[in-house]
């Protein structure tokens, strides 16, 4: 049935006009500065562009790991379920202070005389992806948000995708427009003097907030 695939797609995607709301909704929600994009900005002052880019793929990876988990239910689990929410929200905020003290321990060991080799980009990204994977308000916002755009006349599961999919293309955007500007602010900060040991202060103390964010926060703002 050579038709069936593209005719399937189009049951997953909603009407021209909600589908257009959606993009633009999705759009404002994206560029907002939240937790996602502080610490893809993060990431770059600290160790520049392509490991700025590597965040904004691997947050969008996991950020569709919670799309999918949001239409297969997890996030039903999550909502009636205090326990399985706060082991998940609680991993994922102590995974961030760890990150942001090892940030600091690096910027000890530079002023000690030791070198501090640049983490790699596959470090980069895995801990970018661990890092969104292990945001169940993540979930719930997609649990939330999604419903609001889909035809209840057609299969949810599909067009759950699609939208997830679609949201986490437009705020790899934004992200990307994030990460280009501020990468092109390193130049001024490598002139500036002790901006290297500055920068680490701000990448470290940046991430432990940020675990103390996600511990303490009860919104499911996910961005």
């Amino acid at each position: 049935m050579p038709f069936a695939m593209p005719l399937a797609i189009s049951h997953a995607i909603p009407g021209g006009a909600l589908f257009a709301a959606f993009v633009l909704a999705s759009l404002v929600l994206a560029v907002t500065p939240g937790p996602a994009v502080i610490y893809i900005v993060t990431r770059t002052l600290s160790q520049g562009r392509r490991s700025g880019l590597a965040s904004v793929a691997a947050v969008a990876l996991g950020n569709l790991v919670n799309a999918l988990a949001a239409a297969l239910g997890l996030a039903a689990l999550f909502a009636v379920s205090a326990l399985a929410f706060a082991v998940v929200k609680y991993a994922g905020a102590a995974y961030l202070v760890y990150l942001g003290v090892r940030a600091l321990r690096a910027r000890s060991a530079a002023d000690a005389g030791g070198a501090v080799p640049a983490a790699s980009l596959g470090k980069v990204f895995r801990d970018g992806m661990v890092v969104a994977m292990l945001n169940p308000k993540t979930t719930l916002f997609f649990a939330a948000f999604l419903p609001q755009f889909m035809d209840a006349a057609a299969p949810a599961l599909p067009q759950s995708m699609v939208l997830g999919a679609t949201f986490v293309l437009v705020a790899s955007f934004t992200d990307c427009c994030y990460v280009l500007a501020a990468a092109a602010l390193l130049p001024l900060l490598g002139r500036a003097r002790g901006a290297s040991a500055a920068g680490r202060y701000v990448t470290g103390g940046a991430l432990i907030g940020l675990g103390v964010l996600a511990a303490v926060s009860g919104g499911h703002r996910a961005r």
